[in-house]
C-alpha cells in the first residue's frame, strides 16, 4: 500500500511525538527564522515512513485522508507523464530567494531548492537535516552545529558552514529589509554588526568546514529551531560583490537560485508555471520524480484542470461541493485537514469606541459565528475562541468563553458600557452614534457570508455597520497606516504558539491592543523550556485575549488537498508543506 500515516493518527501522537523538541519555526507563510504569523489574503479557497493510508477514522467526514473510490478513471493526460509532477497554485512572483521570499508560492519554490540544519515534521517539531549533530551548552546560551559531509550546491560546489555565517550576517545587514527578524534571536554581536560597529558578528565561531557555534546572549524555547531554521546559501554566488549596509544587489538573484536541496530551478515564466528538475547529487538520494512543474491555477480553473490530466494535485478551497466533486471524479485521493490559522475580523484598539472590553465582548455575543461558519463552510470549519489551532499542543478550552450567539447579553453589556439606544434605535455616546466602518474584501465568499449576517445582528443591537468594498492589498495598506475601523483577513500560524500579534507594541500587532497580564504570560512561555510549563504558560495567555477579545475571532477552517492517485509519499499535515520531503514521492507506473 502507499501514502503517509493518517493525518488523525499523527494528531492522536503529537502529544506524545512534541516532547522531543519545543522549539518554533516557519510555515509554508512564515520566515523559518522567527515565530511570526503571516497575514493571509482571505480564503476563497511523523517519521517520513510511508503505511497504509486509512480513510477518515470515527466517522468524522470532515477531516481525514480519502483514497480514491476509482483510479482506473485516470485521464490519460496525467497517466501519460511517467517523470514528471504537475503542482497546481496560485501564481509566484518570482522572488525564489531564501532571504527575500515574499509569498508562500515563492516559497514553494524555495523549499524545494535550499535545505537547512532542520527540517519540519508533520506534528510540527523539528528533525536534522544537514545537520548531523547539534550539541547545546549547559546555560542554552552555545548552540554547536556539526554539517554533514559531502553535502555539495548544485552547481558542484561544496556546503560549508561558512555560507551558514554569510546568510547570519545577511539577516544581520542594516540594508536588509526581508521578512525575517534574525536580531530577535539576540546573537552575541549581532546588534553591534546591524549597526555598522563590527565587521563580523563575534558570536558565530566558524570552527571548521563542518562546525559553527554560535552564541547568544539569551535564549528561549525558540532559540534552537531558530538557529537550525536559516537556509543554506552559497556565500561564492550570494556573497559576490556584498558590501556591509547594501544587498541592492542580491534582488538580481532572486529569479536565478542555487541551493543545494531537492530541486533545482530550469525555467519561470511568470503567471504561467516554474519548471524544477531533479538535483541528481542530493545529499539524500536523487529524487524520484525527475521533473516538477509549479503550474499556475485559479479558483475558476483548477477542477477543470484535475478533470483533464493537467494537474496532478492542488489545494482547493474546502466546502461541501468542492469535496464532492474531488471525490466524484474517482481517480483523486483528498487529505483534508485542519488549517494551521484562523480567520477574525479586526478591530482598531486606537478608535475610541472599541476601547472598552464590555464593548468588545457585546460584538461577540452579539455576532452569530456559528451561522457564518455554516454558511461558508457547512462542517469543513469551527467556530474558534482563541487564536491558536486546535491541534496545536498549546491549544487550550479551559477557562475559555465560548461566547455563543447571545443578543440580549451583547444589548445589556452595551448599556453598562453607557451605549444607548437613540431616537432612531441606533445606540449613541458622548453624542456619537455608534456606528462602524467595515473594509470588505472584493469577491470573497467569507465577506459575502458575513456582512449580511454582521449587518443584520449588529442593527438589532442598534448598530449601523456600513461596509467598503476593496481589493485584499488596499486593506493591508489601510492596516498598515492604522486607517482602519474593522476588516476581515486571517492569520497563518507556526508551529510554536510564540508570537507578535498581540504583544504590546508587538512588530506584527497592525490593531494597537495592550494588554501587561497577556505579554507577561506570552514572555513566560517563552522563557520556559519544559512544555508543561510553557502549556500552561500559554493557557493563561489565551484565557486573557479570551476575556479582552482583541479580534473577533471567527473560525478555523480545513484544508483540503486534490492528489492523483498514481502519486505516493505525498506528505502534507497543518504542519508541513509538500515541499518538504518532495524527494520521497514517486509516481506509479
Amino acid at each position: 500500500m502507499k501514502k503517509r500515516m493518517s493525518l488523525l493518527l499523527a494528531i492522536m501522537l503529537l502529544a506524545i511525538t512534541v516532547l522531543a523538541a519545543c522549539g518554533g519555526g516557519g510555515t509554508a507563510e512564515q520566515p523559518p527564522s522567527q515565530g511570526d504569523q503571516t497575514e493571509q489574503t482571505p480564503p476563497a479557497e511523523g517519521d517520513g515512513e510511508e503505511t497504509t493510508e486509512p480513510p477518515a477514522e470515527s466517522g468524522d467526514e470532515s477531516q481525514g485522508y480519502f483514497e480514491a473510490e476509482d483510479p482506473s478513471l485516470n485521464p490519460a493526460t496525467a497517466l501519460n507523464r511517467k517523470d514528471t509532477l504537475v503542482v497546481g497554485m496560485t501564481a509566484p512572483k518570482g522572488v525564489f530567494n531564501p532571504f527575500y521570499w515574499q509569498t508562500a508560492y515563492d516559497k514553494y519554490v524555495v523549499d524545494a531548492i535550499f535545505d537547512s540544519f532542520f527540517a519540519v515534521q508533520g506534528d510540527g517539531t523539528y528533525q536534522n537535516r544537514l545537520a548531523e549533530s547539534v550539541e547545546v551548552s549547559e546555560d542554552k546560551l552555545k548552540y554547536t552545529f556539526k554539517l554533514k559531509p559531502g553535502v555539495t550546491y548544485s552547481d558542484g560546489t561544496p556546503v560549508t558552514v561558512k555560507d551558514y555565517a554569510f546568510a547570519m550576517k545577511v539577516y544581520h545587514d542594516s540594508s536588509y529589509d526581508g521578512q525575517s527578524d534574525l536580531l530577535s534571536v539576540h546573537i552575541k554581536g549581532g546588534k553591534e554588526y546591524n549597526e555598522g560597529k563590527a565587521t563580523d558578528i563575534s558570536g558565530i565561531k566558524v570552527i571548521d568546514d563542518h562546525t559553527v557555534e554560535i552564541e547568544v546572549t539569551e535564549a528561549n524555547a525558540m532559540t534552537k529551531d531558530n538557529l537550525g531554521t536559516v537556509a543554506f546559501a552559497p556565500e561564492a554566488y550570494y556573497g559576490k560583490g556584498y558590501k556591509q549596509g547594501n544587498l541592492e544587489y542580491m534582488k538580481d538573484l532572486h529569479a536565478k537560485p542555487i541551493g543545494s536541496g531537492q530541486y533545482v530551478l530550469k525555467s519561470f515564466s511568470p503567471g504561467q508555471e516554474v519548471v524544477l528538475e531533479a538535483n541528481a547529487n542530493y545529499f539524500l538520494g536523487a529524487p524520484k520524480i525527475k521533473n516538477v512543474i509549479y503550474k499556475t491555477t485559479t479558483e475558476e480553473t483548477r477542477l477543470a484542470m484535475f478533470q483533464s490530466g493537467e494537474i496532478d494535485m492542488d489545494m482547493v478551497t474546502v466546502n461541501e461541493d468542492t469535496v464532492e466533486e474531488l471525490k466524484g471524479m474517482g481517480f483523486l485521493d483528498v487529505n483534508i485537514f485542519p488549517t494551521n490559522g484562523y480567520g477574525y475580523v479586526a478591530m482598531n484598539h486606537n478608535d475610541p469606541k472599541f476601547q472598552d472590553v464590555k464593548v468588545r465582548q457585546a460584538l461577540m455575543y452579539g455576532l452569530n459565528r456559528a451561522e457564518v461558519v455554516e454558511i461558508i463552510y457547512g462542517p469543513y470549519a469551527n467556530v474558534l475562541n482563541i487564536p491558536q489551532s486546535s491541534v496545536s499542543w498549546a491549544y487550550t478550552d479551559e477557562g475559555i468563553e465560548p461566547y455563543e450567539f447571545d443578543i440580549e447579553k451583547a444589548k445589556q453589556l452595551l448599556d453598562e458600557a453607557g451605549w444607548v439606544a437613540g431616537a432612531d434605535g441606533t445606540r449613541e455616546k458622548d453624542g456619537k452614534k455608534f456606528e462602524i466602518h467595515f473594509s470588505a474584501t472584493a469577491d470573497n465568499p467569507v465577506i459575502d457570508a458575513l456582512i449580511p449576517v454582521m449587518t443584520q445582528n449588529y442593527q438589532e443591537l442598534g448598530i449601523k455597520l456600513t461596509a467598503e468594498t476593496l481589493d485584499f492589498n488596499a486593506i493591508m495598506d489601510k492596516k498598515d497606516k492604522g486607517e482602519f475601523e474593522m476588516f476581515f483577513a486571517a492569520w497563518g500560524l507556526t508551529p510554536d504558539p510564540d508570537s507578535t500579534v498581540y504583544i504590546t507594541d508587538g512588530q506584527q500587532n497592525d490593531i494597537g491592543f495592550s494588554n501587561a497580564d497577556y505579554d507577561a504570560a506570552m514572555k513566560k512561555g517563552l522563557n520556559a523550556f519544559d512544555l508543561e510549563e510553557r502549556k500552561a504558560a500559554y493557557a493563561e495567555a489565551y484565557q486573557v485575549l479570551n476575556q479582552n477579545v482583541p479580534d473577533l475571532l471567527i473560525y478555523q477552517r480545513r484544508d483540503m488537498w486534490g492528489i492523483n492517485s498514481r502519486i505516493n509519499g505525498m506528505d502534507i499535515t497543518p504542519y508541513k508543506d509538500f515541499t518538504i520531503d518532495l524527494y520521497k514521492a514517486e509516481i506509479e507506473q
